[in-house]
C-alpha cells in the first residue's frame, strides 16, 4: 500500500492512460489561484474538522445508503474501466466505492484512494483490512492539489460541492485522468426532494461553507460549473440524473488536446 503523502512514502502512482502517454495535471483555468495556496487552507481545515467529527456516522450512513438510487454504482460504470486500470477516487471517505472499483479494475487494477482526513482514511484502511485487498493504495492529500499524477479515471463522489471553485478543482483532474467522473448535488428536481436538499445543506452549512443565501443556488452553481470543467476538458461528456434529479453524475471522456489537434 502506498503511504500517505505527509508520511513520505512511496512517490504517487503514475501509470500509462489508454493512449500510451503520459498525462501530468493541469492548472486551474478559472483564473482562481487561491485553491492552491495557503490562502484557501481554512476550507481544507473546515472540511477536515467536519468529517473528522462525523467520521463514524458517515460511515454507517454511506454504506447503509450505497446502493440507493443507483447513484454509486451508475458512477464506476460511467467510467468505463477496463481490467488493469488504475482508477484515483478523490474524497474517498470510508471505501464505499472501493469494492464496485475493485471489481471493476480486477485483480490486477488498482484503486488509489485519496482523502483529506486522517478520520475517514483510518476508516477505510480498516475496510481494506478486513477484506484483505491487496490492490488498494492510500494517499492523504488535498484534492484541490491532486498528489497523484496520472491514472486512468478519477471518480468524485459528493466531493465537488465541498470546494469554492470547482471549475478549478475538475479542470485539473482532467490533466490527471482520461476518464473522470463527478456525482453531486443537482437542485431543482421535485419539490420535496429539493426541500429534503436545502435541509441537509442548511444543517451542515459550516461544512458547505453556506452563508445567508440560499444553499440550493450554492450547491446548484458549484455542480454547475463542475459540469463546465468537464466539458471545457474533456472530448466527450454524459450525465445521467438520479434520485429524482437531485443528484448528477457527469462523466468526461478524452482530453481536451486531443480535441483540438
Amino acid at each position: 500500500m502506498a503511504e500517505d503523502a505527509a508520511r513520505g512514502g512511496p512517490p504517487p502512482p503514475v501509470t500509462r492512460d489508454r493512449r500510451g502517454s503520459r498525462s501530468t495535471p493541469s492548472r486551474g483555468k478559472s483564473g482562481d489561484e487561491s485553491l492552491s495556496t495557503a490562502a484557501d487552507e481554512p476550507a481544507a481545515r473546515r472540511i477536515q474538522r467536519g468529517y473528522a467529527a462525523w467520521a463514524r456516522v458517515y460511515d454507517w450512513f454511506a454504506r447503509a445508503t450505497a446502493s440507493v438510487g443507483g447513484v454509486r454504482a451508475g458512477g464506476v460504470r460511467a467510467l468505463d474501466l477496463d481490467p488493469g486500470d488504475t482508477v484515483v477516487e478523490f474524497g474517498c471517505g470510508p471505501g464505499v466505492n472501493f469494492p464496485a472499483l475493485r471489481e471493476a479494475v480486477g485483480p490486477t487494477g488498482r484503486v488509489v484512494g485519496v482523502d483529506l482526513t486522517g478520520a475517514m482514511l483510518d476508516r477505510a484502511r480498516a475496510l481494506v483490512e478486513r477484506r484483505g485487498w491487496e490492490n488498494v493504495e492510500f494517499v492523504r492529500g488535498d484534492a484541490t492539489v491532486p498528489p497523484v499524477r496520472s491514472a486512468d479515471a478519477v471518480l468524485a463522489t459528493f466531493v465537488t460541492s465541498l470546494f469554492p471553485d470547482p471549475y478549478a478543482v475538475v479542470s485539473d483532474w482532467c490533466g490527471v485522468a482520461d476518464s473522470v467522473v463527478v456525482a453531486a448535488f443537482a437542485p431543482r428536481g421535485t419539490r420535496p426532494a429539493n426541500a429534503a436538499l436545502s435541509a441537509f445543506a442548511r444543517l451542515n452549512g459550516r461544512l458547505f461553507d453556506a452563508g445567508g443565501g440560499d444553499p440550493l443556488d450554492q450547491l446548484d452553481a458549484r455542480t454547475a460549473a463542475a459540469h463546465r470543467a468537464l466539458a471545457d476538458n474533456a472530448e466527450a461528456v454524459t450525465e445521467d440524473r438520479y434520485l429524482f434529479g437531485t443528484i448528477g453524475v457527469c462523466a468526461g471522456h478524452g482530453c481536451a488536446n486531443d480535441r483540438r489537434e
